[in-house]
């Protein structure tokens, strides 16, 4: 199944429009805020994350929207289209019951240290970014959310550039953490601050750079087409070994820090130092990925800063794909199939695994006219080659978090 992204401002309307109708519908009134943000793809910086190195996604075209009104018996309440179901809590007792409204509740929670109100509401979503892809789904509820609140309590944001404060008191960035708290503590998944700060932050035609320890953020012009390919394979161990590899890390680094006692994260350390203290295996190879990886990221932000040559990160995420196989031993054979199809094709630069791996998802980047050209028949002989067909979309960077209406 292929899917084109694009959608344009007529989609965007349609979309507004739809979950208007929803709320009106469900509601019995018209909403007073619709608010979207779109999911995320990273495209190099893969493991990075919490061994304090660097990020660099950008926002895909799909988006969730929110409409949201003031509650009129002070019960809170969440619908959503995709699903087909309606969830109700007092908003002053809200907590997670693993039900997909605990990331409308946690947000609208979180909201409140942003000045969001503390009163009921109810909200309707409305969305097209794929559920279990590994597209930041998630984090793009929980932005829309927490931004229909406060633009529905009349909070005003200005964001320029990286998300810095212009002449008003709250920023996109704060709009990110409060959606990473709600993630984090009200949900209770532990993950790194890249979904949320790139579905609030990212900009049209950038790619979002995002230094995890820091949380600094900076734009970069980004102006390559990308096909998603969700390879729709099992990731019954992703979990675990997932897990694995964090300690792996952690050890590594606190052998490395018997060498250089400074030393603050995994992705610092400079490849003299994993050569003078000779790691055993395999945690030799965890590291060498996660400081190469760290490298890769930061090449690639120079790449795109001076003109974007295709040759050149199609280098970068081609080798990305051989250290996350090779040493971090997290890739599958369908997404080592997907990297070495698109190798060496005319107007490809390169393509390699997204997200944690495992299973899930591959990217491959180069001219938006090929890929589209490419992506039925790579659908096709993936298909032939695994017996079951793979999701794909074609994006280009789209814009983050906003409100619509």
């Amino acid at each position: 199944m292929t899917a084109s992204v694009a959608s344009g401002d007529e989609g965007m309307l349609a979309r507004r429009d739809e979950v208007v109708s929803l709320f009106t519908l469900s509601f019995g009134r018209q909403p007073a805020v619709v608010a979207s943000a779109p999911g995320r793809v990273n495209l190099i910086g893969e493991h990075t994350d919490y061994n304090g190195g660097a990020v660099l996604p950008i926002a895909i075209a799909q988006r969730t929207w929110v409409a949201i009104g003031h509650s009129r018996d002070g019960l809170s309440r969440a619908v959503s289209r995709e699903l087909g179901e309606t969830g109700a809590w007092r908003h002053a007792d809200a907590k997670a019951t693993h039900a997909w409204w605990d990331y409308v509740a946690g947000a609208l929670v979180s909201a409140e240290s942003l000045g969001g109100g503390r009163s009921a509401r109810e909200v309707a979503v409305v969305s097209d970014v794929p559920m279990g892809a590994g597209l930041s789904s998630s984090a793009a509820l929980e932005v829309a959310t927490i931004l229909a609140a406060l633009a529905l309590e009349g909070v005003t944001l200005a964001a320029v550039g990286d998300g810095a404060v212009a002449g008003g008191s709250r920023s996109l960035r704060d709009v990110a953490l409060a959606a990473h708290r709600t993630e984090t503590e009200f949900v209770g998944v532990q993950c790194g601050i890249m979904d949320q700060f790139a579905s609030a932050l990212c900009r049209e035609g950038h790619a979002l750079h995002l230094r995890c320890d820091t949380a600094q953020a900076t734009a970069v012009p980004f102006s390559r087409g990308v096909l998603i390919v969700d390879t729709m394979t099992p990731r019954a161990l992703r979990q675990s070994a997932f897990n694995t590899r964090r300690a792996e890390c952690e050890s590594a680094l606190a052998i490395l820090r018997t060498y250089d006692p400074a030393l603050q994260t995994l992705a610092q350390a400079a490849p003299d130092l994993l050569a003078e203290s000779a790691l055993p295996a395999p945690l030799d190879r965890r590291a060498r990925h996660v400081v190469s990886e760290h490298r890769r990221v930061r090449e690639f932000v120079s790449a795109c800063a001076e003109g974007g040559d295709g040759e050149r990160l199609g280098a970068l995420l081609n080798a990305s794909h051989r250290s996350l196989r090779d040493d971090y031993e997290c890739s599958s054979p369908e997404l080592d199939w997907v990297a070495e199809h698109c190798v060496a094709r005319v107007g490809i630069d390169g393509a390699r695994l997204t997200g944690a791996g495992w299973g899930g998802c591959a990217i491959v980047v180069g001219d938006d006219a090929t890929l589209r050209t490419i992506a039925p028949d790579l659908s096709d002989a993936f298909e032939t080659s695994w017996g079951h067909a793979p999701r794909t979309w074609i994006t280009t960077p789209m814009a983050g978090a906003r409100v619509e209406a």
